[in-house]
């Protein structure tokens, strides 16, 4: 499952990076792409893989990049390696995740690497060592996390073409820029427009198989309340997770996406009756039937509490 809450930090500020890495967030995302000017990229990917090297990987928020499309292999060169918990690829499309996991550097989950050394026939490909050691360095011990940022009417159009990409984990959205790309004006007489992208998201994730899609943030860091209320709408919208530009962002996403202790208890009520039935038929404290539907969901709930 992934973090809760993920905030963003630019790629450019390395005096951030601890500071936002031991604070309440449950990720941190070091920002190589739009927090970034260009001409400062080189240092900032600098700056990234500098703190990587010296991160302990077992304290702290977990440790994600943004990386820019336009500048994939620069970024990837820097920033894969064994203390990186994942990567949002910005204005995420097909191309750009072939090109992703075509890096040198990136190690081949277990399930292409089975389907790579292996003929059609059944039998197993030996493949030179060299090879093998310049597709999956020592140094990398695993593929990072992939959320790919829908943000762009290509990205929308291809959403089932990359849901089944081995690479990816969850898709997000960079909404600004959808909306921008899209030439849709944010209004209260669009609300309706956003919820419709928004859903082809969700449904995309879902009949893949994902994890449940990371929900955008609000610039206007300053209206907790506002946030508080549309990051509970966005989890009744099917989203489990989001992003944040200011650390003040991060418990109000706690708060609206961590199951209370009521909503724990009525998940963990409801499989203990589904279970003593021997999963059969059974009916909740209000007489309601319990059928797959309603315990999937509260095993979801009891799945989210715990993390």
């Amino acid at each position: 499952m992934l973090p809760r809450s993920f905030l963003y930090v630019p790629g450019n500020r390395p005096e951030l990076f601890d500071k936002a890495a031991g604070g309440q967030a449950d990720a941190v995302v070091l920002d190589l792409e739009d927090a970034v000017p260009l001409p400062a990229k080189a240092e900032a990917r600098e700056a990234v893989r500098r703190w990587l090297d010296a991160r302990d990987p077992t304290t702290g928020a977990q440790a994600w990049v943004r990386v820019d499309p336009a500048a994939l292999t620069a970024d990837l060169d820097a920033v894969l390696h064994p203390h990186l918990d994942g990567l949002f690829l910005a204005t995420a499309t097909p191309a750009a995740l072939d090109s992703l996991t075509a890096h040198p550097r990136w190690l081949r989950s277990e399930r292409q690497r089975a389907s790579r050394n292996h003929h059609p026939s059944g039998d197993p490909v030996v493949e030179e060592q060299a090879v093998v050691e310049e597709r999956a360095p020592a140094s990398v011990s695993k593929p990072p996390s992939v959320v790919a940022l829908i943000e762009s009417a290509e990205g929308l159009q291809t959403l089932q073409q990359m849901s089944t990409h081995p690479a990816l984990t969850a898709f997000g959205i960079g909404e600004v820029d959808l909306l921008g790309d899209l030439r849709v004006t944010r209004t209260h007489r669009t609300e309706a427009v956003v919820l419709a992208l928004r859903t082809q998201v969700v449904v995309a994730s879902a009949a893949a198989g994902l994890e449940a899609p990371v929900a955008p943030t609000s610039t206007d860091f300053r209206d907790l309340d506002a946030f508080a209320e549309s990051t509970r709408l966005a989890l009744d919208h099917g989203f489990r997770s989001r992003t944040a530009i200011h650390p003040a962002q991060v418990p109000v996403i706690h708060d609206a996406l961590t199951p209370t202790a009521d909503e724990v208890a009525a998940a963990q009520d409801v499989v203990g009756r589904y279970e003593d039935s021997g999963s059969s038929v059974a009916l909740d404290s209000t007489g309601r039937l319990i059928d797959g539907a309603v315990v999937r969901g509260a095993r979801e709930t009891l799945a989210r509490a715990d993390t």
